[in-house]
């Protein structure tokens, strides 16, 4: 009976996780929307500008940033290219590698990146500090 008590709590526990990121990244989409963004788009954003340096902003590599936004390289692609004609990223070739492809920030991108990152910062706070 402890067992089965136990997994209970454990199989509650993950669906409260997967409610709080639905809730969450609804709540993003919705404050994004007015901006041109969803809340894998801003993330997408956010990553690459954390690369960026007085020198401007740092390249990725596609596959570098699937793993640190959690997207297929399948859905990231489409996403980039959503991103690339609304003039927020460019693509191209990696420099090391021939076959491999690297986004950064176009300066559209850094200043819209700029204007929403407080909005976003934000509704996370509201979200996961328990007052929602």
């Amino acid at each position: 009976m402890a067992a089965n008590k136990s997994e209970r709590a454990l199989v509650d526990e993950w669906r409260d996780v997967l409610a709080l990121h639905a809730r969450t990244t609804c709540e993003l989409d919705r404050a994004l929307h007015p901006y041109g963004l969803g809340a894998s788009d801003f993330e997408v954003l956010d990553v690459l500008a954390e690369g960026a340096t007085e020198d401007g902003p740092a390249s990725w590599r596609v596959q570098e940033l699937a793993g640190r936004v959690h997207l297929s390289q399948s859905a990231l692609s489409r996403l980039i290219a959503r991103l690339e004609k609304d003039g927020l990223v460019v693509r191209g070739m990696c420099a090391e590698d021939r076959r491999g492809v690297q986004v950064k920030l176009t300066g559209k991108g850094l200043a819209r990146h700029a204007e929403v990152r407080p909005l976003q910062r934000d509704v996370l706070t509201r979200m996961l500090d328990g007052t929602v």
